[in-house]
């Protein structure tokens, strides 16, 4: 089932449709600031269950708890720092998810195996309703198959999902176009295990000190505190390689593009340098532009009719950062540096 919802003012008689039949442990696909998640009630260990294998998301992947207030937090988590609830009470609700010590009403299920619970506030209106509605927390990731690029509108959801979940609220475009920052705060200083639009530099402000691990930049992470650490996301089936050193970057397009059929995702202001078939991102002057079409650029070169595809690289500066490890990571870290990296990703 769809139901349309205004985004900003929720018909309260269309989420009750949806918000029953999280109650009795169905999946319903929504959308938040970020992206669109696919929800399930986190106190259920079946429902939880049933998020994994319509996703074939690994089992020990960690759902996000999304709440819509204060009370919801200590209903999943425990031990919470003081310092930590007053930050929570400023950012939320927002693009910002902790991982703390979960509760025993949490189960294994809902967090991968672990003892930790990553647990946010969604600022989107349809979210909290729907939340509200439902009468308990929400795990929700996103609404999407497995390793596939983020849904940021329903009909991508539905390319994904569509027999597979109960109900899918379509909401209209999300706000941010990726998913919520992740920290730590169960170690001080607190450590970011996922960037996102919640911006390192914001978080240093807040939190005076930040550890950003090496393997945000080159995803080596063994362990899964919190989603998208340890596998493959966010890509297209078709190829993706990610230039890394921009001064190389209309050369190595130029070099595919005398035995494949290449398109190329770029910035408005780098557009000009290349001939169709392209798919633009937004203005370097507005990563927030580019962030919010990231996925749905992704999405856009498996309807072309191209071998692969060529993504340029952003400053890693404010949500630049988040940027770049969704990029690295929907490239399966394909990643050129220098020419001589081509033969290693497409052959000679």
């Amino acid at each position: 089932m769809i139901i349309k919802v205004d985004p900003l003012n929720p018909e309260i008689d269309k989420i009750r449709i949806a918000a029953e039949v999280i109650k009795k442990g169905g999946l319903v696909a929504f959308p938040t600031e970020t992206v669109y998640g696919l929800g399930g009630d986190a106190l259920n260990p079946e429902a939880a269950v049933k998020v994994f294998k319509v996703k074939n998301r690994p089992m020990d992947n960690p759902l996000i708890v999304h709440i819509s207030d204060l009370d919801q937090l200590f209903e999943v988590a425990r031990n919470i720092p003081d310092h930590v609830l007053e930050v929570a009470q400023k950012v939320w609700p927002g693009p910002l998810t902790f991982v703390l010590p979960k509760t025993d009403k949490v189960p294994k299920e809902t967090t991968g195996g672990l003892d930790t619970v990553a647990v946010r506030m969604p600022a989107h209106p349809i979210a909290l309703q729907l939340i509200r509605e439902s009468g308990v927390p929400i795990a929700a990731p996103s609404a999407n198959l497995a390793m596939r690029p983020s849904p940021t509108r329903a009909e991508d959801v539905i390319d994904d999902l569509d027999d597979k979940v109960d109900v899918i609220i379509d909401g209209g475009e999300t706000f941010f176009g990726v998913e919520s920052t992740i920290i730590n705060v169960t170690v001080d200083p607190p450590v970011l295990l996922r960037p996102g639009p919640f911006t390192v530099e914001e978080l240093e402000k807040i939190f005076g000190k930040i550890v950003v691990p090496e393997e945000i930049r080159t995803g080596g992470f063994k362990v899964a505190l919190a989603p998208g650490m340890k596998y493959k996301h966010y890509a297209p089936r078709k190829k993706m390689l990610l230039v890394e050193n921009m001064s190389i970057f209309r050369e190595v397009v130029e070099t595919l593009r005398k035995k494949y059929k290449v398109a190329v995702l770029c910035s408005t202001e780098k557009a000009p340098m290349f001939d169709d078939p392209k798919i633009i991102l937004g203005s370097e002057k507005n990563l927030y532009e580019v962030a919010k079409n990231l996925f749905a650029s992704f999405r856009k070169l498996d309807t072309l009719d191209v071998d692969l595809g060529v993504l340029q690289s952003f400053p890693e500066t404010g949500i630049g950062l988040a940027i770049m490890n969704r990029a690295r990571k929907a490239s399966g870290m394909s990643i050129i540096k220098e020419m001589e990296d081509i033969e290693k990703y497409v052959g000679n």
